[in-house]
């Protein structure tokens, strides 16, 4: 309702303007920023988290009606690209990440004198503006497992050429111990939307559009695939560069969230189908995270498909040694896939579980290989994914003994949540990993999807997919800048809708 509250005013404003001879802003208004690129080191990679979870909404208090909703945060230390901004008069210069999966604007403030990190970084010191105007009202901005915390103030910030006026943003006074120690940025821009702003403040997006700096309610996004080139990519505010994609972009609509989501379809490695997303799973679009996240269940089956190192699983081997024949007969016989491991007693509910301890038992448990104790979530979620696994495999027809041999391949290549999967960095042999998104393929080349980084001296390779849980009748997808590198985006503001092409 905000968004087209606001929407309504700035098409107002366009009509008022045009009538009495206005010019203060041309219909080809835009501000280009050119993203500065660092390089990904192992200790950055290892230490970058992404955490996801549902809750419930209550649409409608007296008629108790529920709408799950997603809560996503992260740790920002896989952040490869990043601008710099000015807030102040005169400016005072910040190193920010342009972030599409958060909407506040923060800063290190000057009043930051207990964290560590504020001291290796730049800090905005009030005293030094003359616009700056007192809020003071305590801000909390989720990081993580953690947040930062600070206080609202307001001043002009400028992005590119252009400035906005008394912008509301987050002095942090206290960033943690040692969260940001090895961040190579500042602070974060936030080009979400309002809905999941920390105290629904105005996010500088909506007042480019506002104050009529931008006239068009768009931006686009292009990420330069040269690893030598100094430029590491573009965001255009108000257009497109045509420059910058080839062919016509594919336009999905955005779900109503909070965030720059969109539903996807089914995700083939080669020429197979996964199949879980058959259905549509929605996804997050995020330029302030480097790596592609999916749920473990398709994770695994991509790390066995191009040779990814995994590790072993005790309990998915236990659950698949003791009840994979019961499975296999159950989803013979025709049961639904989602009541075969309650039927079997291993899920003592009818197909639910939380699948957020999945991903801590398995850091928790990574390193051994010793016959664990009974864990109910534990064993529920391997059983739901060795169902899944079967199912698959009897769709594409393939013999019991092959399909048991597939599934016990699996239990060797889970993905550790701890940190990333490495590769062979012979890349050639490996197969496209293709997402659908409005029916139509957008491929990923081996190329494109494998992470090279520097490490003593030696070149090592990546897998550009880490593992995701939230919810295992809804798995979350988070497209990061492996996927944005490989296709030019638009983020069309005004209608609702995210645009993808081939990059250039």
């Amino acid at each position: 309702m905000k968004i087209k509250v606001l929407l309504a005013a700035l098409l107002i404003w366009n009509l008022c303007t045009s009538s009495f001879g206005f010019n203060n802003a041309s219909a080809n208004n835009t501000i280009r920023i050119g993203l500065k690129r660092r390089t990904l080191d192992i200790h950055s990679i290892k230490a970058a988290r992404i955490y996801a979870k549902y809750h419930h909404k209550d649409l409608n208090m007296n008629l108790g009606a529920l709408r799950d909703e997603i809560v996503y945060v992260k740790n920002y230390m896989d952040v490869q690209y990043f601008a710099e901004i000015g807030i102040g008069s005169p400016p005072q210069h910040f190193a920010v990440v342009f972030d599409t999966a958060s909407s506040n604007l923060w800063v290190p403030s000057s009043k930051c004198i207990f964290s560590i990190a504020c001291y290796l970084r730049s800090k905005y010191r009030s005293r030094l503006s003359t616009t700056y105007t007192k809020i003071g009202n305590p801000s909390k901005i989720p990081f993580g497992t953690r947040s930062v915390r600070g206080l609202f103030s307001q001043d002009n910030v400028k992005v590119g050429s252009s400035v906005i006026n008394q912008q509301v943003f987050t002095e942090v006074t206290r960033e943690g111990f040692f969260t940001f120690l090895s961040a190579r940025y500042d602070g974060v821009l936030g080009l979400g939307f309002q809905d999941v702003a920390a105290e629904r403040v105005t996010p500088v997006w909506y007042n480019m559009l506002l104050q009529r700096i931008v006239t068009q309610p768009i931006f686009s996004l292009w990420l330069n695939r040269d690893p030598k080139s100094r430029l590491g990519g573009e965001i255009l505010f108000g257009g497109v560069d045509s420059t910058h994609f080839r062919g016509q972009h594919t336009y999905v609509p955005v779900a109503q969230n909070g965030y720059w989501e969109i539903e996807i379809g089914d995700v083939v490695i080669g020429n197979n189908s996964t199949g879980l997303c058959k259905g549509g799973c929605p996804a997050i679009v995020d330029t302030g995270t480097s790596f592609l996240a999916g749920p473990t269940t398709i994770l695994t089956q991509i790390n066995h498909a191009i040779g990814a190192e995994g590790f072993v699983s005790t309990e998915c081997k236990t659950v698949f040694l003791n009840y994979g024949n019961m499975i296999w007969e159950n989803l013979v016989s025709g049961l639904q896939p989602e009541r075969i491991c309650h039927r079997i007693g291993i899920c003592t509910r009818n197909g639910t579980f939380d699948v957020s301890n999945v991903e801590e038992k398995m850091v928790a448990r990574s390193s051994k290989l010793e016959k664990l104790p009974n864990d109910e979530s534990g064993l529920c979620s391997f059983c739901e994914m060795t169902v899944f696994w079967i199912q698959v495999e009897l769709r594409k027809e393939t013999t019991k003994e092959k399909a048991f041999e597939y599934v016990n391949q699996l239990c060797e290549k889970l993905p550790d949540p701890r940190g990333k999967s490495y590769i062979n960095c012979d890349v050639f042999s490996l197969p496209h990993i293709t997402i659908t998104i409005g029916n139509k393929p957008f491929p990923l080349s081996p190329d494109q999807y494998v992470i090279r980084v520097e490490d003593n001296h030696d070149t090592r390779c990546l897998s550009g997919f880490t593992a995701l849980d939230v919810h295992p009748r809804r798995p979350l997808w988070v497209l990061g800048d492996v996927f944005l590198r490989a296709y030019h985006t638009v983020f069309d503001f005004g209608n609702l809708q995210l645009g993808f092409a081939e990059s250039a």
